[in-house]
């Protein structure tokens, strides 16, 4: 059974309570850089600190999870100069973020590459962004090996 930290549930905003709204529009003030402080921020939503301070770790808007996600790639790439830089151009290209490459010694003409790639700004799904990349020239396979 999974730890009660663990667990997470999709609730619909309106039955929220009270309290637990006015800690994301506090959140949401201060990531905007409308309030400066928490001081701040919880006086223009009328709630306590003690509050925001209960709930702030804990409460995330859904979306904002779900865009907040890192794949790894593995390519096998054909040993050719610039094949590389395409693979590197095309991700930044369609708004990912290569956050590590993982390179092995060519061998027999193909090389493989794994990427990590944050996808929080992917212009498109994360299938059409692997379809577009194992069309790539030079690329022989891309697949996903992990997702975090």
């Amino acid at each position: 059974m999974s730890h009660p930290d663990e667990m997470f549930y999709l609730i619909r905003a309106d039955i929220l309570p009270e309290s637990i709204t006015k800690t994301i529009e506090a959140k949401k003030l201060l990531e905007s850089g409308e309030a400066e402080t928490v001081h701040e921020a919880v006086e223009k939503v009328g709630l306590s600190r003690s509050a925001y301070y209960k709930y702030k770790d804990s409460i995330f808007p859904f979306n904002s999870m779900m865009r907040e996600m890192i794949i790894t790639v593995s390519l096998n790439l054909e040993h050719r100069s610039g094949i590389l830089s395409k693979v590197l151009s095309f991700v930044a290209d369609r708004g990912g973020n290569v956050l590590t490459i993982n390179q092995t010694i060519p061998l027999q003409g193909m090389a493989n590459v794994a990427l990590s790639i944050d996808t929080a700004g992917l212009l498109l799904p994360t299938t059409e962004f692997l379809d577009e990349l194992q069309g790539l020239e030079g690329v022989k396979r891309a697949v996903i090996v992990g997702r975090g």
